[in-house]
């Protein structure tokens, strides 16, 4: 029987805090080596590749792993990369989590070893573009015009939650709404329009007197602001036809 104890990581290798524990080890005749490395929130490995690729399990946590000209992407616990043979990578935590995985490497008949790259940058691992991020975006998501025009006095903006599976009904608004969904889903018609499915981020717009066929909140329900613009001394008010 061997026990083996973790050791830090050498830092021409990693970026942040990471220690190595040895599985397998390819100086006993093996011809795959495999470690157990765990990354600090934030650390990561250096670019590099291996002769013959790499296989990278994760435990433990969440991490990052990005292969050159590719996303960073996210992992998991529970799941596996494959990395090819010569493929320039780096791999590491989140920045908010710690991360361990096993660290699978075959190894060439005429001992060839693993390569070292530069350091992978805090943009590169953030996957933001670096400095290119503006420090403000702006999208419009909606340019409605109202039709006819009106003079709105007020707006008034509340907060509706529908149960999950329940529908709305047919009813008709006595001004014009514009919508933006926070939580949940929900199937939303205007009569003699095609229906469609709004999720968190979306926006819609019920001009004023249409006859809203749908709305209708799936397995989640759905949480959506509504803004309502009056006229002077309206008050917001939703007719049901046929009750």
């Amino acid at each position: 029987m061997q026990m083996t104890h973790g050791s830090a990581a050498p830092s021409e290798w990693f970026t942040g805090d990471a220690w190595i524990t040895p599985v397998a080890d390819s100086g006993e005749g093996a011809r795959t080596q495999i470690d157990s490395v765990r990354f600090a929130p934030g650390a990561r490995t250096v670019w590099h590749r291996h002769p013959l690729g790499q296989v990278l399990v994760v435990t433990e946590g969440t991490g990052r792993v990005q292969r050159r000209g590719g996303p960073v992407e996210t992992v998991r616990a529970g799941d596996t990369v494959r990395i090819a043979p010569g493929e320039w990578h780096w791999h590491g935590a989140a920045p908010d989590r710690s991360m361990t995985h096993l660290a699978i490497e075959p190894i060439p008949g005429d001992g060839a070893s693993a390569e070292a790259g530069e350091p992978v940058g805090d943009g590169e691992y953030r996957g933001d573009g670096a400095e290119d991020v503006p420090p403000i975006t702006r999208t419009v998501l909606l340019d409605q015009l109202l039709a006819p025009a009106r003079s709105t006095h007020r707006v008034e903006v509340r907060r509706i939650t529908i149960a999950p599976r329940r529908a709305a009904g047919l009813h008709v608004h006595n001004g014009p709404v514009f919508g933006s969904i926070e939580t949940g889903s929900v199937v939303y018609q205007i009569e003699g329009e095609a229906a469609a499915v709004l999720g968190p981020g979306d926006v819609f717009y019920e001009p004023e007197g249409a006859r809203i066929a749908r709305f209708d909140a799936e397995e989640d329900g759905v949480t959506f602001l509504g803004y309502f613009l009056l006229a002077d001394g309206q008050e917001a008010e939703i007719e049901f036809p046929g009750l």
